[in-house]
């Protein structure tokens, strides 16, 4: 009943959202800009909040909690010179987040520290960051990434024995993201004829915004000498937009135990957009990952083990409308401990774009897990649960 009613009143809300657009549209939150001589100050950020209401297995101590939210400031420091040398610094920094909302590196303050060097000849990046093979991927169109199945920043389902999100045990990621934002070095060439080209190189797992300055935590199986490759092709052919990348990552493992072994990190992916006419665009598309760690854990790298997550999606977007649906399949599995867990997911939303900071996202998500070791909280070895949730997202 709960479910139902959270869904009629979300729904009410979306068939009002075009008079309620009417006082939105020209509405805007520009990023505060403050000059000192050369140099630009922007400072941004986003807040989300998601009220849901999830049906999954009962159990003693589960929080009834309906609510979750996050918020994130970035800035950046710009400098500009007369001979097309761009200088940035930037940072973004999580304020807050609860047990089922936050990022995708750990939920620390610092999510990420780097400075850009933009030439002619390409970008030089340097600090704490994304990977290449991250920057550049390509998973499929979604109506909001923050409540994707894929890599999610919001999630409604908790696991009673951590308190925390359930699908912590094992999250789809069909991106390669193992060298998530340790400090490292990076270079991506201009895109030519829609071709660009990408390479990082991640010393260890290190957080310490500079390379080489710390050897990261001192734990079993940790990876060093991280390197990554991308590549990324997006062009236009009439109506049609077509992108598509490829990445790789591999590294050394130091203080490894019997069955453990370096990473090795792949994925590819693409996304076709037919701009059907002015108002309507269709967009399809997926990804597909394998890697070597177990759940996509950097130091649970497996010599005979490994992990794959699977993304397909599609949306229509129509005016400010964007309906999408998504599926979701991966498999996490461990000779070391003889253990395999496996997830299959749903997804379906509409999205209202009210203007260049809003978006209102309700949908349903449903998530089956299972393994052949042991069992969940609910005392089996599968577990089924879905949710309906009304999203909000206020970019600045």
């Amino acid at each position: 009943m709960k479910a139902y009613l959270l869904a009629g009143a979300a729904l009410a809300g979306f068939l009002g959202a075009p008079a309620m657009a009417s006082g939105l549209g020209d509405w805007n939150i520009n990023p505060l800009t403050k000059d000192f001589d050369n140099l630009t100050l922007t400072v941004g950020g986003t807040a989300q909040g998601t009220a849901f209401t999830a049906n999954q297995p009962d159990a003693a101590g589960v929080d009834k909690t309906s609510a979750t939210g996050a918020l994130a400031v970035t800035t950046s420091l710009e400098r500009d010179y007369d001979s097309g040398l761009t200088l940035e610094l930037k940072g973004a920094f999580e304020a807050y987040h609860d047990k089922l909302s936050g990022d995708h590196y750990g939920d620390d303050f610092v999510q990420k520290v780097y400075g850009v060097a933009q030439t002619g000849l390409g970008r030089v990046e340097l600090g704490m960051t994304d990977g290449a093979a991250y920057a550049l991927a390509v998973t499929g169109p979604v109506v909001d990434d923050a409540t994707s199945l894929d890599n999610p920043n919001a999630t409604f389902f908790r696991d009673p024995t951590t308190g925390r999100a359930f699908t912590n045990v094992f999250t789809l990621n069909s991106a390669v993201e193992s060298s998530l934002n340790y400090a490292k070095v990076s270079y991506y060439t201009p895109r030519l004829f829609g071709l660009e080209v990408a390479a990082s190189y991640t010393p260890s797992e290190g957080k310490d915004v500079l390379p080489f300055v710390s050897r990261g935590p001192q734990v079993a199986n940790r990876q060093k000498s991280i390197w990554e490759a991308a590549i990324s092709y997006s062009n236009y052919f009439g109506p049609f937009s077509v992108g598509f990348y490829g990445g790789l990552a591999v590294a050394h493992a130091e203080a490894k135990t019997p069955g453990h072994a370096g990473l090795t990190d792949w994925g590819v992916g693409s996304e076709i957009d037919y701009n059907i006419n002015d108002d309507v665009k269709l967009a399809v598309g997926g990804a597909y990952r394998r890697s070597n760690t177990y759940a996509f854990d950097i130091n649970d790298a497996q010599a005979n083990g490994g992990t794959e997550s699977a993304h397909l999606s599609t949306t229509l977007t129509y005016g400010p409308w964007i309906v999408g649906g998504e599926y979701g399949s991966g498999t996490a599995n461990s000779p070391v401990s003889g253990s395999v867990i496996g997830v299959r997911g749903v997804n379906a939303s509409v999205g209202y774009v009210f203007n260049a900071n809003l978006q209102a996202t309700i949908g349903w998500q449903q998530l089956h897990y299972s393994r052949n070791v042991g069992a969940f909280y609910n005392g089996a070895p599968r577990l089924g649960m879905d949710a309906v949730f009304l999203h909000l997202k206020l970019h600045v």
